[in-house]
């Protein structure tokens, strides 16, 4: 399923079981980011039909005691057949540089481009700059914006009044990985 992933840790599917077990690791691996806003942000983000309809294009890392790892909610666009999309990641911080995300995103972009799509779009809030810079070492792209803080192209409003985000995309053509 996924090539070069860290040893003692297995990924499979997502199930609607683990939908509870990823919430409760949200505030934690986020660090609180955003504070009480930013806690129900990312959990109206990641609904039960994430991990019902579109658990065979994402991904559940686990130890091998079964506590969550890591995961990655991903699905193919059903208005562009070019088009994959990754909706939502995360990494225990205790697991931080040690290329699970990277092993993540890459399953995605393999599967992306066994299924014929040809381009990843993705999104992360203004202040995840260690989001933006992960991204941007996999080659993904900034779309154009309004400048915001820290020189960073935001699109205003991008998921509803006052949410800002950054967007990205990737051109699985022209990829060279890192």
């Amino acid at each position: 399923m996924i090539n070069d992933f860290p040893e003692g840790l297995t990924v499979r599917r997502p199930a609607a079981v683990d939908h509870a077990r990823v919430l409760a690791v949200l505030d934690r691996w986020w660090g609180g980011f955003g504070g009480e806003a930013g806690s129900m942000e990312r959990a109206l983000l990641l609904p039960r039909l994430f991990f019902q309809h579109f658990a065979t294009t994402s991904y559940l890392a686990e130890r091998p005691d079964g506590d969550l790892a890591a995961f990655l909610i991903g699905f193919f666009s059903q208005s562009d057949p070019e088009v994959a999309y990754i909706h939502f990641v995360g990494v225990d911080p205790a697991l931080h540089g040690r290329g699970i995300a990277t092993a993540l995103y890459r399953g995605f972009f393999d599967q992306a481009h066994a299924h014929g799509r040809r381009h990843i779009h993705c999104v992360t809030s203004p202040g995840n700059t260690a989001s933006q810079a992960f991204h941007g070492r996999l080659g993904f792209k900034m779309l154009l914006g309004v400048r915001g803080d820290g020189d960073v192209p935001v699109q205003p409003n991008y998921d509803g009044p006052g949410l800002d985000r950054v967007v990205f995309a990737l051109d699985l053509t022209a990829r060279v990985d890192p």
